[in-house]
């Protein structure tokens, strides 16, 4: 033994994992099972109380699923995690722990079409409210800020792709106001942008993307960075005030610096049950054990595929950070240097027609709405994802009608472009 910590790619193999102890087998078991067994009526009592750690149902906590949050949580750098069956369940989860009718949140403008649906519609029933900041302007956030606030959200690089935040400026503004910061890594993924490092509270993920990888699973991940003071803040009475379903404990002065975590597994999950399948983590977690491997190749074919598609007649401009012209390359180089990931957006001369016929000839990129897969992926956002937005809401959020986003896979690059090529002549 000695001090050492592991490297990222020893992480991404090992970390939450060890040989299982009835069967010695050395790949993670799918525990595909309901209940677990309790050793008395004690024993069952302490788990049940939270005075003790261990598996009850599969619907709040599963050993496959452990080891799952265990690894995601140390390749990000957080004390806790929890997996959940989305994306969309990672965010709602985080909101219902932090969240009280009346609250508002701030969000940053540019992010998944599915997210800015969710919070400008689906959240009212809550009594939550978002309020809309400049993602490119710190000072929005700072100013959209009041008595009601509970959290600022932002996505590291922003969905339909193209866009590095701040998030060290906007993490300033959050600490300063004592608000927690919430940063959406599904883009990017550990790999590439650590958000703890810059100012985040706390970390979501939808599972389904990068860390999966092979478009085979969906599910979500919530991290604790253990940074915020959850103590003797009202704002916060999840965390804060004594809870009534567990004899009044207080769990943020229970568990400590995981006891976000622990508030969306046992406020959040065990009531709103959105669980996650033990043979989904069992494949999720295949992926995650090649995720540097894969998120460099992704990074490197995106900007060979984005260089080609800056010089084509066909394309009126690309945003993909990693290009040398573009205007966040400065915040791509601070915050991202190994690359500036898979997704990147371009605009087509021929705007929003040019943009249905260029999905509808393409032979090697797959068109549906994932992204993050080993397969490279092309969609229209404005005829597709971000649909339900007014023609404002997709300008403002990248989704405009020329917009084509792509997902660049791990095939070799050569055979993208010379489908891209075919695909935009067949669509002039």
């Amino acid at each position: 033994m000695t001090d050492r910590t592991p490297g990222f790619h020893t992480l991404a193999i090992h970390a939450g994992a060890a040989p299982d102890a009835a069967t010695g087998a050395r790949a993670t078991p799918i525990y595909q099972t309901t209940s677990f067994v309790f050793d008395d009526v004690d024993h069952a009592a302490s788990l049940f109380g939270l005075q003790a750690f261990g598996n009850i149902y599969t619907r709040i906590g599963n050993p496959t699923c452990a080891v799952l949050e265990e690894r995601v949580a140390a390749l990000e750098g957080g004390t806790a995690a929890l997996a959940v069956a989305s994306g969309h369940a990672a965010e709602f989860l985080t909101m219902h722990a932090l969240m009280q009718p009346g609250d508002e949140f701030i969000a940053a403008r540019k992010l998944y079409g599915g997210s800015i649906n969710q919070f400008n519609h689906s959240y009212k029933n809550f009594g939550w409210n978002v309020v809309w900041a400049e993602t490119d302007d710190p000072s929005t956030f700072e100013a959209a800020i009041t008595e009601r606030t509970k959290a600022i959200f932002v996505e590291s690089i922003a969905n339909p792709g193209g866009v590095i935040v701040d998030l060290e400026a906007i993490g300033a503004i959050a600490k300063k106001h004592k608000i927690p910061f919430i940063v959406d890594n599904t883009m990017a993924t550990p790999y590439l942008i650590r958000p703890f490092e810059y100012g985040a509270d706390i970390i979501v993920h939808s599972a389904t993307k990068f860390l999966g990888g092979h478009g085979n699973s969906i599910g979500g991940v919530i991290v604790d960075g253990g940074s915020f003071n959850w103590m003797g803040d009202d704002r916060y009475p999840m965390l804060s005030k004594p809870r009534p379903e567990y004899g009044g404990m207080v769990l943020a002065e229970t568990f400590g610096n995981f006891a976000f975590a622990i508030a969306t597994r046992v406020l959040g999950l065990r009531d709103m049950g959105p669980a996650l399948s033990p043979f989904n983590a069992f494949l999720i977690l295949q992926g995650i054990e090649t995720l540097p491997l894969r998120m460099q190749r992704h990074s490197d074919n995106a900007l060979k595929v984005a260089e080609h598609l800056a010089g084509h007649k066909a394309v009126s401009w690309v945003s993909y950070p990693g290009l040398r012209t573009d205007r966040y390359h400065n915040l791509a180089k601070r915050y991202c240097p190994k690359g500036a990931g898979a997704v990147f957006t371009f605009g087509l001369h021929g705007g929003y027609d040019a943009g249905v016929r260029l999905v509808s000839n393409l032979k090697l990129f797959s068109h549906l709405a994932n992204i993050g897969d080993t397969r490279s992926l092309v969609i229209h956002p404005a005829s597709t994802t971000h649909r339900q937005l007014t023609d404002e809401q997709r300008r403002i959020a990248g989704a405009g009608p020329e917009v084509v986003r792509l997902s660049i896979g791990l095939e070799d690059p050569e055979d993208l472009i010379a489908d891209l090529d075919q695909a935009l002549e067949a669509a002039a």
